[in-house]
């Protein structure tokens, strides 16, 4: 492949692949152990992403258990999960922390769905955005002693890699909005 087109389509991947975490971490309903994966504690002073502090299991359908390796660290677990935005209540017994999913009211579902789409569309953008920089990039090769023709050649070429992961954008926000309406 071109290596004048090959950054942009690595950066249209890299955009691809932001959507599908963030996607990731909106719960649909069911307990998905990723949900944490933002979620960092203060150990020792250091902010710490969970999962290198505690085992994270998931039981049952709709929850997830936490343990620390180290008990001290039950209180600044819990205090991470209700400053974020997770919307979940932590209890713990003294050694592992649960955090168990209600059942999403339809209206929740829609709220979800809408928010799912808005970073679809933001993906969108983004991915229309290189597009713009790479035609920006090869209309600047017409100085250069680059055909006409080339330039149209590049220029098609980028517009099907376009295509091509504004699809599969799409196709990540439909999966998620399904799993999210799936009772």
């Amino acid at each position: 492949m071109d290596e004048r087109i090959q950054k942009y389509e690595e950066k249209m991947k890299k955009t691809l692949a932001s959507l599908e975490s963030e996607l990731v971490t909106i719960r649909a309903g069911r307990a998905n152990p990723h949900i944490l994966d933002k979620l960092a504690v203060d150990y020792y002073g250091a902010p710490t992403p969970l999962q290198q502090v505690a085992n994270i299991t998931v039981p049952e359908a709709r929850m997830i258990q936490i343990q620390p390796w180290e008990s001290s660290l039950i209180k600044g677990i819990e205090k991470a999960i209700l400053t974020s935005d997770l919307g979940l209540n932590p209890s713990n017994d003294g050694k592992v922390i649960r955090l168990v999913f209600p059942e999403l009211t339809e209206e929740r579902r829609k709220e979800l769905v809408k928010d799912v789409k808005k970073k679809g569309e933001a993906a969108k953008v983004a991915v229309r955005n290189i597009r713009r920089d790479a035609n920006d990039a090869f209309k600047k090769l017409a100085k250069q002693d680059v055909s006409e023709d080339e330039i149209k050649e590049l220029e098609e070429k980028i517009q099907k890699s376009t295509d091509k992961y504004i699809k599969e954008v799409d196709a990540a926000v439909d999966a998620k909005s399904k799993e999210i309406m799936t009772v």
